[in-house]
């Protein structure tokens, strides 16, 4: 039987206000409170809301069977728990259905994939944790920010315990091959890859109410039917997009919704059915691997990473930020962390593209390339020197040093964690009783709320990684030379 994944993006923009020149080392706030507010308060109300409405309309009318998935980002996330908090509470609603899962993508919807394998580690780990905070489970399939995808990436994601990663259905990467099977990453078999079908995706989140578009108006019975339609031995069709395509893309009143209200109807008089990514992992084998040494992406024609390298001025301010990445891994200021999360969201390079577009990009208040080059440039200059001013007297040497030092550390507390549990699995088998004894700890799942979150303190295990680092480091202070 052929199967439909439908899965939705949500991750909201952190606008930033206009820096100059001499606010560097005098201003440390870079956001437009007001944009961020009025930005999110009008997509709750206008998509987020009237779409998780929709759906959950859709699971209850079709027990068992509707199902969906979603991924968010921690800054998109954060900026729901400050201004539209009854969006989080509706995911939970719908996550108390069983019908939905929750994917893992990047906690700052940034890049750092392509350029510093720790950060991408870290920020892919501290998004793992907040949605297990707040849905009760640990996802185990991975979304990159636009679907961003390599065979390193992939194999990345592999070496962290996921099975199973989402990326684009690109012509140029699947020649002959269709994206309505499941592959598999070129360097990691064991993690399987959704390709997303960028016709179906596309006809519901860009030309859905195009009038002149050969297919307007689109109707969910004719839409189904060209799923239906296609070879009997294709297993899977993935259509993804973002949430926002639900009302913003595509306005309330082009009965957008109606038309998703539907979709469960004529798929099951088709003989279609619904699955979330986890269990088509689960229940489909990989056809093969597939070859992608090259970045890939859902966005322009290219389907690549050009729409945020592409240029001199967005590969400079990239290589800029990321220089201090390793110093950041070793950071516990809450503010100076929560910074690195905002400037490294994708957005802030896509303003800086040049590239022509059919893609409509909304630079906010830049007024151009240049212009969105030059205030991230004028921030990324202040938050460098706050990030300087922590290890001013410690040699670029010295730091690689610490650096491999906590590395090194974290390795080996892993490896006592897993013999840890390796041993507590044998002791269950071999007394079954102590398992029984034991109390049932189950930590309730978060609730949304308006207030914003507080700094997460550091775990015991990375204070005892910081311990080296923080004696060093006041041995250190008494130096006169700085950096």
């Amino acid at each position: 039987m052929k199967t439909i994944c439908l899965y939705f993006e949500i991750h909201q923009i952190t606008h930033l206000k206009r820096y100059r020149f001499f606010d560097i080392g005098t201003d440390h706030y870079y956001y437009d409170d007001y944009a961020n507010e009025r930005s999110i308060t009008y997509i709750a109300e206008n998509s987020y809301m009237p779409a998780l409405n929709a759906m959950h309309e859709m699971i209850i009318n079709n027990p068992g069977y509707f199902k969906v998935a979603f991924s968010l980002s921690g800054v998109g996330m954060e900026q729901l728990e400050l201004h539209a908090p009854q969006v989080l509470t509706k995911l939970q609603e719908l996550n108390e259905t069983g019908q939905v899962e929750f994917l893992t993508e990047p906690y700052s919807h940034g890049l750092a994939g392509l350029i510093n394998e720790e950060s991408f580690k870290r920020d892919i780990e501290k998004m793992s944790k907040k949605i297990e905070e707040y849905f009760g489970k640990r996802p185990t399939v991975m979304r990159n920010s636009s679907l961003i995808y390599t065979d390193d990436i992939g194999a990345q994601v592999a070496s962290l315990g996921y099975k199973g990663m989402l990326t684009e259905g690109a012509k140029h990467v699947l020649g002959w091959k269709s994206p309505h099977y499941i592959y598999n990453c070129s360097l990691a078999p064991d993690l399987k890859l959704l390709l997303r079908d960028v016709n179906a995706s596309d006809d519901i989140s860009l030309r859905f109410n195009d009038s002149s578009w050969e297919r307007y108006p689109l109707f969910a019975d004719s839409y189904i039917a060209e799923i239906a339609k296609c070879p009997e031995s294709e297993q899977v069709v993935n259509i993804f997009m973002e949430l926002t395509a639900l009302g913003i893309a595509q306005p309330l009143s082009s009965n957008i919704l109606e038309f998703l209200k539907a979709l469960p109807t004529c798929a099951r008089q088709a003989g279609l059915e619904f699955a979330t990514p986890g269990e088509i992992c689960d229940r489909f084998e990989s056809v093969g691997a597939l070859d992608v040494p090259d970045s890939l992406s859902w966005v322009d024609e290219e389907r690549d990473t050009s729409t945020w390298l592409g240029n001199q001025m967005q590969r400079e301010a990239f290589n800029k930020l990321y220089s201090v990445a390793d110093r950041l891994l070793i950071a516990k200021d809450p503010a100076l962390l929560q910074d690195w999360d905002y400037l490294q969201a994708s957005n802030n390079f896509r303003f800086m593209t040049t590239k022509p577009s059919n893609w409509n990009i909304d630079r906010g208040i830049y007024d151009g390339p240049f212009d969105a080059f030059t205030n991230y440039m004028n921030i990324l200059g202040d938050f460098i020197s706050r990030v300087r001013a922590l290890y001013g007297g410690i040699e670029n040497d010295q730091l690689e040093q610490m650096l491999t030092t906590i590395t090194n550390l974290g390795k080996e507390l892993d490896v006592k964690d897993k013999e840890i549990q390796r041993l507590q699995t044998k002791l269950s088998k071999l007394d079954p009783d102590n398992e029984a004894r034991q109390p049932e700890k189950k930590a309730p799942a978060k609730k949304a709320t308006a207030k914003k979150a507080p700094a997460k303190k550091a775990s015991a295990k990375a204070k005892e990684e910081a311990k080296p680092v923080e004696q060093e480091t006041t041995q250190k202070s008494a130096d006169p030379k700085a950096e």
